[in-house]
């Protein structure tokens, strides 16, 4: 069962801002570091990067596809199509979060981490439009 706050609009949505909003803020760190070229700063970045990343709206993603999405679908089998559609997003990110983990192994930094950053970003973004819309707008 998921918590009451999951399927509340202002709050979920405020779950999500607070996330992007912290991973706004490290892709600006990571960037800095890496234009001034500072290396180790910059892997350090990138190690908490991923960690925000898989911590917070991954480890968010994986309370939503194990509780609120399967009780919405019950509830109201019509969002199936929209839950996939949701869970779809979240593998995309799980996917780049792996890919940035590969990078960082190889103890590299510049501006391919930063793109897997836009990705994650403009994912989350869309979806959390697409969560709002299709999905706690059809509990009102």
């Amino acid at each position: 069962m998921s918590g009451p706050s999951l399927k509340k609009i202002d709050a979920h949505s405020s779950i999500h801002e607070a996330a992007l909003t912290e991973a706004r803020e490290l892709r600006e760190l990571y960037r800095h570091c890496v234009a001034k070229g500072k290396k180790e700063k910059a892997l350090q970045v990138a190690e908490i990067t991923i960690e925000h990343w898989e911590t917070r709206t991954l480890k968010h993603a994986e309370s939503e596809e194990e509780g609120m999405y399967k009780e919405m679908v019950e509830e109201n089998p019509e969002l199936q199509e929209a839950v996939i559609q949701l869970t779809r997003d979240h593998d995309l990110m799980r996917n780049i979060v792996g890919q940035m983990k590969m990078f960082l192994s190889k103890k590299k930094v510049g501006e391919e981490f930063i793109s897997f950053i836009d990705a994650l970003i403009i994912i989350d973004e869309i979806h959390n439009e697409d969560e709002m819309n299709k999905l706690l707008g059809s509990n009102k």
